[in-house]
């Protein structure tokens, strides 16, 4: 591997020029080339996101060639969700380590041969999950592990955002190209925030769906019970315009922690005598794509896995199965080794 981490960005939309700024910041990485399906894209990409770099990014408009021609030691894919899984592949083929865009793919079946593909190449792979590179969720994780508020027991939350009119007429609300709505989107940050913390595979869900006059769900009401006996209640709004907001609660038998379920931004944390005015919160955030370098690099562990994508995947699968049939849906989990 090169001194620095060599990175090719497949995708160049929103997301893409996000993660491409922080990659800018990093003195241990380079982006060394990107793709997208026309030229104009590509360039219009570097010149509003990497255009001060010391040596201007590769162009490409086919993948394949550009992983054959660059040898990258790392991919971000920051793609429509339903193209994830093959881009994915593709990489890990290719021998590249691995930054996926959450969602990590729009299927359980997918996510398992994802995950089985991630074992074989030994390669790194994060998913760009916002909270679990945060102090304060490491810290909410901890006392779930430690018990140190009794027995977990509930979890509500949810995520507002003025999505269905934000995303209108874009790829997000093409069912063949995002997989499903607010609830893939933006609700993923908050159902992962709920699966990462938990740390329990889904045990049965029952979900409302509502498209608001979309080709995909905008408004979301899921109830989940989860196999170690938590139940939680999330509700994904993507019809609440200003701006966005975010709330979950963990609710103890000794204790309870509000938590920013969507960046992780800020805790309140209360123990049975009422609130900890200084919960003992140490370290500093880091952005996922930091986590991503130094997970290469190996100076750190990554803090999301294909796993965090597998128990994500099976319950969206339970959440429309629900939604589609009216009655309580379990995930549909594989065994060892297959």
């Amino acid at each position: 591997m090169s001194k620095k981490v060599a990175v090719a960005m497949i995708g160049c939309g929103g997301m893409s020029g996000h993660h491409a700024r922080v990659l800018k910041r990093n003195a241990d990485a380079q982006v060394a080339a990107a793709c997208d399906v026309k030229e104009e894209i590509v360039q219009n990409y570097i010149n509003n996101n990497l255009a001060d770099v010391p040596t201007r990014p590769q162009v490409f408009t086919d993948v394949r060639r550009m992983l054959k021609e660059v040898e990258p030691d790392a991919v971000f894919i920051c793609t429509p969700h339903t193209l994830h899984y093959e881009q994915g592949m593709l990489a890990l083929d290719s021998r590249c380590h691995v930054f996926m865009e959450k969602p990590m793919v729009t299927s359980a079946d997918h996510a398992y041969k994802l995950a089985r593909k991630v074992k074989e190449t030994r390669k790194v792979f994060v998913i760009g999950y916002n909270t679990p590179c945060t102090p304060e969720f490491n810290f909410l994780r901890d006392q779930i592990r430690k018990k140190a508020f009794g027995k977990l027991e509930l979890v509500v939350g949810y995520i507002t955002q003025n999505w269905l009119k934000g995303t209108l007429g874009t790829w997000r609300q093409k069912p063949e190209l995002s997989g499903g709505g607010q609830a893939y989107d933006s609700g993923a940050h908050l159902l992962n925030s709920l699966c990462w913390s938990v740390e329990s595979n889904v045990g049965e869900v029952f979900a409302y769906l509502d498209n608001c006059g979309s080709p995909v769900d905008i408004n979301s009401s899921i109830n989940v019970r989860f196999e170690n006996g938590v139940m939680a209640s999330i509700v994904i709004s993507g019809n609440c315009p200003p701006g966005g907001g975010t709330h979950m609660a963990f609710v103890f038998d000794g204790g309870r922690v509000e938590i920013d379920g969507w960046g992780g931004s800020w805790i309140r944390v209360f123990d049975q005598s009422g609130l900890i005015k200084y919960p003992p919160i140490h370290g500093k955030p880091q952005s996922p794509d930091d986590n991503f370098i130094n997970a290469v690099l190996g100076r750190d562990e990554p803090r999301t896995s294909p796993a965090n994508g597998i128990v994500h995947s099976e319950l969206m699968d339970a959440i429309y199965e629900s939604s589609r049939t009216g009655k309580p849906a379990r995930p549909k989990r594989r065994r060892k080794g297959s």
